[in-house]
């Protein structure tokens, strides 16, 4: 659901102009960029005791400041000539950077100071879920679990003795509500990175759009109170990155996670990300630094599936254990057409009825004339509340509200006024497409939709981000975890949603039980037997690509007690090329029982192009390891170019393991720029910024903008050659760029190849 400034990649002729290809993309194309706003939902009512920290008001401005040099002695200056400002900590483990309150007047002058690199005031992350069908938010869990057969409870996933007790685990999130009564006992503090004050508390609608997400996280981890978390005794740090809204910066999330280091986290669970698939990106360099330093980083696959390469940082860094959503076994409304083969799915608000329409209801566009009838209205500036109150009053049975620009959306009916007056029909969002679908058949002679309950299996679900990683085509997501209907804590009761943001803290908690069974394990042997003992996921005996599962769903019990522990199992070939035959990789084996065992590759599949050599049958004593070479043979100009991923299956005579591998022969059409933004330079009259990241180096990047009604070609934004692989950031000044406006902007990367790839994404240049 969280989305910055992006882009995937289309392919278009070298030879044609800006123009043309703009012209091309515009009839071709829906919007390549989707900005999904930050998910808005109504304050909880509460029966729970006041904040316990009550900050004085104060009107100075708390920013994150990015440094170059020591941040010490930059720290010492800003002291002696700067006194009015309050530096409120210092980063120099994981980032360099100073976090200050000054008045905002001050902001402009520290800004200009030649050792600050950035400061960062722009929203780049954001919580990434939605409600699940059907459910709403109850103050009472009983309620929940008698109206919704699709639920799906945290502590179903512990099956063992053990509760986390005595593990110490960081939820870098949107801050947790503390007073719940089944979090606040497993509560034991943390920091707020967006005030800058020791009160880590959900954001209230007082300080603007309020959020529920960090809470929901910490009771799928350790609730200990009517919900059981899968570690009910671990000891919860609250780490508030994500503001208003649930929005944050890369500063925000950095130092939060430095700060958790500090406090000696024993685990870390970031259910955030971004768009920019890359392993090097400031967010990925911290995450390694962190498990480096002890931790054990969990994060979130992200929710852009289920295209490949789909990852976003900081799931992309190498020491992440990253977590893709399971989909679990359920019954879900769709609406079909009696005459018709049509079928729509939708997606129910948060706050809504479940849908549960008895009979055919005729549907129709026109607001005034919905009495005994299925309401079809288009989203635009009315407030999803309001609009589907007015169909209720007007007779509706139930609303369909649809995008107004292509793809899915998440909305809600919660608000202030449905406290006191709740909307009493279903009401759900459809999208772009499926809305002007049905609104032609609503124009028909019978235009009639029944409610049919559609059983699906458990899966994948295809909301769940894909990989691999560009750059070093690691496989991502390492496991996966349940991921939908999950009922948790929320601020004033309990909720159900569903995203990798659910599916992450389960394996939070799952992590801290095996701490607890295994105080001496390394992070690298706790990876390794929840990949182990993982249990793949197959669709009619094939089993599903391992970009879109890693080493399949967790197994905690047989984590806890495996036999058998494969390091580095996820077999990861790189990038070959016309001249390279041979990719070798190496995994390593430990004996975990108290007997010998024998271990033996089964014989692969032929594939043209592709051959093996798996080392020999290998017997290993208890308790102790070896290392094994594996190789794969290719002949490039036999395989097809681009991604290729399967299995090989290792056997040791009672167990199969199954290990996944990937490489790519020569090229891949993984995305070649992400993560573009545009903004005016913080605290400056006088300059823009500008940032993307490159997944390899270009010849030439070009960004042209054009009117978004007419496509009058308006101004070359930038124009660079030689461009690195990475992160590019720079300036433009103010007097070089258009006048304030919306406009549409043409991205053009020309690789080392001499290939061509463009996207179009909108811009809107402020005052």
């Amino acid at each position: 659901m969280y989305q910055v400034n992006f882009f995937s990649d289309k392919h278009v002729s070298f030879l044609r102009d800006a123009l043309h290809i703009f012209c091309k993309l515009l009839l071709m194309l829906t919007c390549l960029l989707v900005v999904v706003p930050a998910p808005s939902f109504a304050a909880a009512k509460t029966d729970a005791a006041p904040s316990r920290f009550t900050p004085p008001q104060d009107d100075r401005a708390s920013v994150i400041i990015e440094v170059e040099g020591d941040a010490k002695q930059h720290r010492e200056y800003l002291r002696n000539y700067f006194p009015n400002t309050e530096i409120i900590a210092v980063y120099d483990t994981l980032f360099n950077g100073l976090a200050i309150k000054t008045k905002p007047e001050k902001l402009a002058k520290i800004a200009s100071l030649e050792f600050v690199k950035a400061i960062h005031p722009v929203a780049t992350y954001q919580a990434n879920f939605s409600a699940t069908a059907g459910m709403t938010k109850t103050k009472k869990l009983k309620d929940m679990l008698k109206t919704d057969k699709n639920a799906v409870l945290p502590q179903t996933l512990n099956t063992t003795s053990y509760t986390g007790k005595g593990i110490k685990v960081g939820i870098i999130d949107t801050g947790i509500d503390y007073n719940h009564p089944d979090l606040r006992n497993n509560y034991q503090g943390g920091y707020d990175l967006v005030d800058l004050d020791d009160d880590p508390m959900e954001t209230t609608p007082e300080q603007g759009a309020p959020t529920l997400h960090g809470t929901h996280v910490a009771g799928i981890i350790a609730a200990d109170g009517d919900l059981k978390g899968v570690a009910p005794d671990a000891s919860i740090y609250s780490y508030r990155a994500l503001g208003p809204g649930g929005s944050g910066t890369s500063a925000q999330v950095i130092a939060a996670l430095e700060q958790a280091v500090k406090d000696g986290m024993d685990v870390v669970n970031l259910s955030l990300g971004n768009t920019v698939n890359g392993p090097d990106y400031p967010t990925s360099i911290a995450v390694n630094k962190a498990y480096e330093l002890g931790v054990f980083v969990v994060i979130a696959n992200g929710n852009d599936g289920p295209g490949d390469w789909t990852v976003g940082s900081p799931a992309t860094a190498v020491k992440s254990f990253s977590v893709g959503a399971l989909a679990n076994e359920q019954q879900i409304p769709v609406l079909a057409a009696r005459h018709e083969n049509l079928q729509i799915h939708m997606t129910p608000m948060l706050g809504s009825v479940p849908w549960e329409l008895q009979r055919d209801y005729a549907i129709t566009t026109d607001l005034s004339q919905t009495r005994g009838k299925i309401a079809l209205l288009k989203r635009g500036k009315i407030p999803f509340y309001e609009l589907a109150k007015q169909a209720e009053e007007n007779g509706a049975v139930a609303v369909l509200i649809y995008n107004n620009e292509p793809g899915a959306f998440q909305g809600s009916i919660e608000t202030d006024a449905s406290e006191s007056n709740p909307i009493a029909i279903p009401v759900a969002s459809l999208t772009k497409k499926d809305g002007k679908k049905l609104t032609a058949f609503s124009e028909g002679t019978f235009p009639y939709l029944e409610t049919k309950q559609m059983e699906t299996p458990e899966g994948i679900a295809a909301f769940s981000s894909r990989g691999p990683v560009t750059v070093n085509w690691q496989i991502k997501p390492n496991v996966l975890a349940p991921g939908t209907n999950i009922v948790s804590t929320v601020p004033g009761g309990y909720e159900a949603l569903q995203g990798t943001s659910m599916a992450s803290p389960h394996v939070a908690g799952a992590v801290a039980l095996i701490k607890e069974a295994h105080p001496n394990w390394s992070n690298d042997k706790i990876a390794a037997a929840l990949e182990t003992t993982a249990k793949p996921i197959d669709s009619d005996g094939q089993l599903l690509a391992a970009n879109s599962q890693g080493m399949g769903e967790i197994q905690v019990q047989a984590a806890i007690h495996p036999e058998t522990v494969i390091y580095n199992g996820a077999l990861v070939f790189g990038k070959t090329d016309k001249d390279i035959t041979r990719l070798t990789t190496a995994i390593t084996i430990e004996n975990t029982s108290n007997e010998k065992k024998t271990y033996d590759f089964a014989i692969p599949k032929m594939q043209t192009g592709l051959s093996w050599q798996l080392p020999n049958r290998v017997t290993i004593e208890p308790k102790q390891k070896k290392k094994l070479h594996i190789q794969a043979n290719l002949l490039p100009r036999l395989l097809k170019k681009g991604l290729h991923q399967g299995w090989l299956e290792l056997s040791d005579g009672e167990q199969d393991y199954h290990l996944p591998y990937l490489f790519i022969n020569q090229t891949a059409d993984s995305p070649k720029a992400a993560g573009f933004e545009f903004l005016l330079k913080p605290f400056s009259e006088e300059a823009y910024m500008y940032r993307f990241y490159l997944s390899e180096d270009a010849k030439k990047v070009q960004a042209i903008l054009y009117d978004p009604d007419t496509l009058v070609y308006k101004k070359m934004l930038l124009d660079l050659e030689d461009v690195s692989q990475g992160m590019n950031e720079g300036k433009i000044d103010k007097k070089d760029v258009p006048a304030p406006g919306k406009y549409r902007l043409l991205f053009m990367v020309q690789t080392e190849n001499g290939s061509l790839e463009s996207d179009e994404i909108p811009v809107e240049i402020g005052s």
